[in-house]
C-alpha cells in the first residue's frame, strides 16, 4: 500500500475514468491530502488486525496524485516474477518506484523482474491489476477494452504469464468503456462479483460461463453497484480465512441477499475511503497483492 502524504484527483484521468467525482474545490487542497493519509491509515490498520501482513510506503511528492492505487503499475507472482507495468496518463508513470522494487527483492525471493512500461513509448499500455482481474486458481486474466489496455501487450502478457485471455467490451448506460477492469469485477476463491449488465451481450455469457466454470458462485451486480465500486473488492488471506476487502461505500450497496452469499465465502472487512474514491478508485485500486516468498 502507498499512503500519499499530498493525495488529489487526477485531473489527466477524468477523460475516460467516469468514476471519479467532483470534489467540493473550496476544501484546501491540505484538508483533502489529509482525509486520504487517514483512509490509507485506517484501511492498513483494519487489514492487519485481520491477520493480513501490510507492506506501507509513504509518498511525499506533488506530481504523483494516483500514488494511492499501486496496484496498476507492478504485480507479483508466486513463481517469482515481479512485473512493472506501462501507463496510460503521463503523470502516472511516475508512480514506479526504484525503492519498492528493491524493497520486495530485499524481503521477498524475486528471480526476476519483468518490465513492459517502455511500451508507453509506442503507444502500448497495460495497467495491472487495474486493468487485469486474475484468476489465479484457473489461470484465466479477465480484461475488457480500454484506453488503459492494449490488447496485443495483453495478450503477450497472457501468453508469458500462462494464463487464457479472457477480454471483452464493457460499457455503462452511456456507452462509456469501463476504464478498468477491477471496477467491474472481482474473482476470489469460491465466490466472484461482476457487473454483468455492463458487459455487451455477446460477451456476457462467455464471461459468466467461465466464472461459474472454476466452481464459484457469481454475484451478478447492477450498474448502480459498480459506480458504488461493489465490484473493486480484493479477496485476501486473514489469520481466520479468507477476507474481502471492500468500502463502506460498496457494502452498502449490496442487497442483503447478496451480502449473505458473501459472506458464506469470507468474511466482510469494510473501510471508509470516501475521498479515494473521489479519484476514480476504491479499496481494491489500493492493494497490490504480494504474491512472493518472503526471503529467509
Amino acid at each position: 500500500m502507498i499512503r500519499p502524504h499530498r493525495f488529489s484527483p487526477n485531473r489527466m484521468t477524468t477523460a475516460d475514468n467516469a468514476f471519479q467525482s467532483a470534489v467540493d474545490h473550496q476544501l484546501p487542497a491540505q484538508r483533502i491530502a489529509d482525509a486520504a493519509h487517514r483512509e490509507v491509515t485506517g484501511l492498513a490498520q483494519q487489514l492487519e488486525s485481520a491477520g493480513v501482513g501490510v507492506d506501507l510506503f509513504e509518498d511525499h511528492s506533488t506530481s504523483t496524485p494516483d500514488s494511492v492505487f499501486p496496484n496498476n503499475w507492478f504485480t507479483t507472482h508466486s513463481d517469482g516474477r515481479l512485473v512493472l507495468y506501462p501507463m496510460y496518463a503521463q503523470n502516472r508513470r511516475g508512480e514506479r518506484r526504484a525503492d519498492i522494487v528493491e524493497h520486495l527483492k530485499r524481503h521477498y525471493r524475486v528471480w526476476e523482474v519483468r518490465d513492459y512500461s517502455p511500451a508507453e513509448e509506442i503507444g502500448g499500455y497495460l495497467e495491472g491489476t487495474g486493468a487485469m482481474v486474475l484468476d489465479h486458481l484457473q489461470r484465466r486474466a479477465y480484461a475488457c477494452y480500454s484506453n488503459r489496455l492494449t490488447p496485443t501487450l495483453f495478450f503477450r502478457w497472457c501468453r508469458e504469464f500462462g494464463y487464457e485471455p479472457v477480454l471483452f467490451h464493457a460499457a455503462d448506460s452511456s456507452g462509456t468503456p469501463v476504464y478498468h477492469t477491477n471496477v467491474l469485477m472481482s474473482v476470489g476463491t469460491s465466490v466472484a462479483l461482476v457487473g454483468a449488465e455492463l458487459i455487451a451481450e455477446h460477451h456476457r455469457q462467455d464471461v459468466l460461463d467461465q466464472l461459474q466454470a472454476g466452481g464459484r458462485e457469481v454475484i451478478e451486480l447492477t450498474e448502480d453497484q459498480i459506480r458504488k465500486f461493489a465490484g473493486n473488492t480484493l479477496e485476501l488471506a486473514g489469520s481466520s480465512g479468507p477476507v474481502m476487502a471492500m468500502s463502506t461505500t460498496s457494502l452498502a450497496s449490496l442487497r442483503s441477499e447478496q451480502r449473505e452469499t458473501l459472506q458464506r465465502h469470507c468474511e466482510i472487512l469494510a473501510a471508509e475511503v470516501p475521498t479515494i474514491e473521489s479519484g476514480g478508485g476504491s479499496v481494491r485500486c489500493m492493494l497490490a497483492g504480494i504474491h512472493l516468498e518472503p526471503s529467509l
